[in-house]
């Protein structure tokens, strides 16, 4: 399979590429500063360029079956203003699929219905910038016509690979308080074959 990799030098971001790799897969990665990419493989190419470079996109997507995104904020506006490009991109080349990393403040709200986690009391986060930008990434997946899947891990260390955790569509595990990198980069994997979470969030944690 050929995969089209956003996001490949952060940390969710280098083990998927290690995973797909292992797994004998092709990788396009699109990253702005190639040298930040940790692997090398032969199976690995490389494009220079921003997810905000529609030109840049389509030279990423090119032959891909797949595109599996580990962008973050980066304390900006990446998020919102790749998201409409990513999608736009995926359709000229013919892709339907697009497995994403998200964010637990998406998900919705267990204690305050009709709210996302970040609008409810249930974030202890005082600044909700980042989970803006990773809702807007959310709302235009959603109105793509795509057949996405956000994976929402909660509290991220690097931690260690333990292959046990617990995922739930569109809500995060209740009592859940983190999650290690490498269990949501193989939890996101996964979902290349699987459809169990087509068109939805999904949270994630021990």
């Amino acid at each position: 399979m050929n995969i089209c990799l956003l996001g490949g030098t952060g940390r969710v971001g280098r083990e998927l590429a290690a995973r797909a790799l292992e797994a004998g897969h092709t990788i396009t990665a699109l990253a702005r500063d190639p040298q930040r990419m940790a692997l090398q493989d032969e199976k690995l190419r490389i494009c220079t360029g921003s997810a905000c470079d529609p030109g840049a996109l389509r030279a990423a997507m090119a032959g891909a079956d797949v595109v599996l995104s580990a962008l973050n904020t980066d304390g900006g506006s990446v998020l919102s203003e790749s998201a409409p490009l990513i999608a736009a991109a995926m359709q000229e080349a013919g892709i339907g699929r697009i497995i994403a990393i998200g964010t637990a403040g998406i998900l919705n709200s267990r204690s305050e219905p009709g709210l996302l986690r970040y609008q409810s009391t249930e974030s202890k986060r005082k600044l909700t910038r980042a989970a803006e930008e990773h809702h807007a990434f959310y709302r235009t997946l959603a109105n793509s016509g795509l057949t996405w899947t956000i994976v929402c891990p909660t509290y991220l260390p690097d931690g260690e690979y333990t292959g046990v955790y617990r995922a739930e569509r569109d809500y995060l595990p209740e009592g859940g308080v983190k999650i290690s990198v490498p269990d949501t980069a193989e939890f996101a994997f996964r979902q290349i074959d699987s459809m169990e979470y087509a068109n939805a969030r999904v949270g994630l944690a021990y």
